[in-house]
């Protein structure tokens, strides 16, 4: 007997997990990370406490913070193994590739690795704490290489967000920029049963190890669907050659008519502007202000006032990849730098996932609808016309 299933493309609606991590009300813009609203943790915490929330399940003490930041410090270094293989990379290749490699290689040289589905809770958030530490030192060092240049060291004194920017660039940012991106990382950090998400989950499901889990994400996030929206942004705001009002409502209707995708509109959860969009355009203000304006934020805004009034009615708004782009370029990080900077901010929310997921596991196994043919006779090979 067949049984029949209710389909749901892209299993929406479908839930997947009982979850403390998040909380999100797409129908009212409300997003909380335990229990938090995201408003307020960007305006009041750092990357490293919401962290420290999303990991540990906390917000933590001044004692706590000093102590987990101390350990995030303590844990940025690469072996030269795992430096070894980010130099065999070809240039030409998306840092998104060369972090998902750089995180295998480093499970390759740790001795935890193999057993960290297995051990305590406590293990594994010590097993965390060291792939958040990291991962802004392999997406840095990548990137340097494929730039002919030699890797910068991490930097104990400065905070996750200001030490990325600083070995990137080999110089420390000034201090507006690692206060933006320190608020953008909470921003991305976490974003419930997102792709990347589901995908750390259903890896982590098989008990693979927390390296092969966080790969896993990271090959989903760098799709152009979920985190690579961010550079479609960019690259369609300098494509578009148009900045008065008439010309740039003229290019909307175009692409509406023609059912093409505009990128950073629109999400799947959200009915309204996404939360996390309002806070970057609100943090990009502050930069300009600082550091001089650019032309494409004024073509943005003016797009996302037109889309209001050509689609606002059905629920597409700006969602938070609208304005991360200007607002990463703006602190000279190149486009392709952007998909991994998320993918930095949300290993936390991941691994998060990955220990609740762990603390009452089953595999993944969902079922599907069969549409193929069944009990079909077969034909030996030289009988087949």
């Amino acid at each position: 007997m067949t049984t029949e299933y209710e389909y749901s493309p892209g299993l929406a609606g479908v839930p997947a997990a009982r979850s403390s991590v998040c909380y999100l009300d797409g129908q009212v813009g409300k997003l909380q990370y335990r229990g938090y609203p995201i408003e307020i943790l960007a305006e009041n915490c750092s990357f490293e406490e919401v962290a420290h929330l999303l990991v540990v399940g906390h917000l933590p003490t001044a004692k706590e913070l000093a102590s987990f930041s101390a350990k995030l410090a303590a844990q940025r270094a690469l072996p030269e193994s795992v430096l070894g293989t980010l130099r065999s990379l070809p240039a030409s290749g998306h840092p998104m590739g060369a972090l998902a490699i750089g995180v295998l290689a480093l499970g390759m040289s740790e001795k935890s690795a193999p057993q960290s589905a297995s051990k305590s809770t406590a293990d594994r958030r010590e097993i965390a704490t060291r792939l958040i530490a990291v991962l802004p030192t392999i997406v840095a060092a990548a990137d340097r290489l494929r730039r002919g240049l030699e890797p910068v060291a991490p930097r104990a004194d400065l905070n996750h967000a200001t030490n990325l920017v600083y070995m990137v660039s080999g110089a420390v940012p000034d201090a507006i920029i690692g206060e933006v991106l320190d608020a953008a990382l909470v921003l991305h950090a976490e974003h419930q049963m997102n792709a990347s998400t589901f995908a750390a989950r259903v890896v982590g499901s098989t008990l693979a190890d927390a390296f092969a889990t966080i790969a896993g994400a990271i090959g989903a996030l760098s799709g152009p669907l979920h985190g690579g929206a961010n550079e479609d942004v960019l690259e369609m705001l300098e494509s578009m050659n148009v900045d008065a009002a008439e010309g740039i409502r003229a290019w909307a209707e175009d692409r509406l008519a023609k059912k093409e995708k505009i990128s950073g509109f629109g999400h799947r959860e959200y009915k309204v502007k996404d939360p996390r969009a309002g806070i970057l355009q609100t943090l990009g203000v502050k930069l300009f202000e600082e550091l001089g304006a650019t032309p494409l934020y004024g073509r943005a805004t003016e797009l996302e006032a037109q889309m209001a009034r050509l689609v606002g009615s059905k629920g597409v708004y700006p969602n938070v990849d609208f304005y991360s782009g200007i607002v990463y370029q703006k602190m000279g990080l190149a486009t392709d730098l952007f998909t991994p900077v998320f993918a930095i901010a949300r290993v936390a929310g991941w691994l998060a996932h990955w220990l609740e997921q762990l603390e009452d596991n089953r595999i993944f196994r969902p079922n599907q609808i069969w549409t193929g043919e069944a009990d079909r006779p077969f034909v030996a090979i030289d009988q087949r016309g």
